[in-house]
């Protein structure tokens, strides 16, 4: 009987612990929403100009573009220390990545051709 009662309130315990950690987890992607939009809020309008005046053979037109569209705002881990950011556009088929960091944007007309 008191083996039955320890492996009940391990088991009610456990239960306990998972539903803390996926409450803690939804907390935390909820914040973390939050915090993108306002970056991607506060990079928008300075993403724009750099990209309308990047050089290249295919210009980035997003105030006269007639299919315009934000993917948003990404970010990729290379390693434990640094992490790069980019915010993309979209204008046409044109696609432009803006570094908020560098403060610099990169044009490509395939999104396959983008580094």
């Amino acid at each position: 009987m008191t083996f039955q009662r320890i492996i009940i309130g391990l088991l009610i315990l456990t239960i306990a612990g998972l539903a803390g950690a996926f409450y803690i987890d939804w907390r935390m992607a909820i914040q973390l929403r939050t915090v993108k939009s306002f970056v991607e809020g506060y990079v928008f309008a300075e993403a724009v100009a750099a990209c309308e005046k990047a050089q290249s053979s295919t210009p980035f037109k997003w105030n006269t573009g007639t299919h315009t569209a934000v993917i948003g705002l990404n970010s990729v881990k290379p390693d434990k220390n640094t992490i790069v950011s980019s915010y993309t556009l979209v204008a046409d088929g044109v696609y432009c990545d803006y570094d908020p960091i560098k403060k610099k944007a990169d044009i490509g007309s395939n999104f396959l051709e983008r580094e």
